[in-house]
């Protein structure tokens, strides 16, 4: 059983988010976290799923609002131990049933390349070319 969590800024939770996100998406490519990039996290919408015995936090994502009607997903994290498990369609189900509940009408993403085919599954289309962003090739990819 897994449950669907908001999170608050600088939270315990909040830091196990992070914790998540820097072991499944930074530290592979030995990167970190800047005070900025957490200091973005402030104003958006935080969430996670959490797993109970023992409870952990299993996936998480951010939404980031750009304007009344878009939002973008970024940060999306499956622990390896939940990945290819539902873990990553169960949290952006989570997060676009929010998006729609906080009004959006669309969501944006940046998608690592190695990411593409998840989302396409999930009714994503790619919008542009390949770009790099932090290092590693990403596409522009959008939801209505």
């Amino acid at each position: 059983m897994i449950f669907p969590v908001k999170i608050d800024y600088s939270s315990k939770a909040y830091n196990e988010m992070v914790a998540l996100r820097y072991k499944v998406l930074r530290e592979p490519f030995g990167l970190t976290f800047s005070d900025e990039d957490l200091e973005q996290d402030k104003d958006d919408i935080l969430l996670g799923l959490d797993v109970p015995r023992p409870r952990r936090m299993a996936a998480c994502c951010i939404l980031s609002p750009v304007n009344e009607e878009i939002v973008k997903l970024r940060q999306m994290a499956v622990d390896s131990t939940y990945q290819r498990c539902g873990f990553g369609t169960s949290m952006l189900s989570f997060a676009e049933y929010v998006a729609t509940r906080e009004g959006f009408k669309a969501i944006i993403l940046h998608d690592r390349k190695t990411a593409v085919d998840f989302y396409r599954k999930l009714d994503f289309i790619i919008e542009g070319e390949e770009f790099i962003e932090v290092g590693i090739p990403h596409f522009k990819m959008e939801k209505q």
